[in-house]
């Protein structure tokens, strides 16, 4: 069989081994997948290359660091850490990607006053900067979903399907996040208004 048709499991293994070659056949094989899902939540190109980048060097370092051990699932486990990249970009760069605005999401309603007004932007600022803050009080997995459905609108499928979970589980981990919010926000008397 040739080294091209060899599965994932056997090339990441061949690469641990040293060779290169199978390196880049596995990034020549699930390229358009693992950029067209960058590219489809930061809508820049130039973003996408550098997240894309940014993923593969934390592929060869756990690779190489020999603490790879995700058996058969490496797609899967690249898009993780493409996915942890994106929100890590959101977050360094505060940026608050449009999302649909739905019942469930009524507490960020706040977010979408759109008047140029130079004290808006600010309260707008730190409101943003609060929200991060209570998000960031949530429990990991609780977060993961939130930021992944808002920051990312992504679909319940698809954060199941990263996540590893149940979409049942993705949803019961998103409600258990807007209660816990909505329980922060109480219990500091927070106003997310101006």
């Amino acid at each position: 069989m040739a080294i091209t048709q060899l599965p994932d499991a056997l090339l990441v293994k061949s690469y641990i081994d040293g060779n290169e070659e199978a390196l880049a056949i596995l990034i020549n094989r699930h390229q358009s997948k693992i950029y067209g899902f960058i590219y489809s939540k930061v809508s820049d190109k130039d973003l996408a290359n550098d997240i894309f980048q940014d993923t593969f060097i934390k592929v060869i370092k756990t690779l190489k660091g020999n603490s790879y051990n995700e058996e058969g699932k490496f797609l899967p486990w690249v898009m993780r850490i493409a996915h942890n990249l994106i929100i890590d970009t959101f977050r360094k760069d505060r940026k608050m990607p449009f999302f649909r605005e739905t019942e469930e999401f009524s507490i960020f309603s706040v977010m979408t006053d759109n008047s140029p007004n130079i004290e808006n932007q600010i309260i707008l600022e730190q409101v943003e900067n609060d929200l991060l803050k209570l998000i960031d009080e949530l429990p990991a997995d609780q977060r993961e979903v939130l930021e992944m459905r808002i920051y990312q609108d992504m679909s319940f499928k698809e954060i199941a399907d990263l996540t590893g979970v149940s979409i049942n589980t993705a949803l019961g981990r998103m409600r258990y996040a807007l209660l816990n919010l909505r329980r922060i926000i109480e219990k500091n008397q927070i106003i997310l208004t101006n």
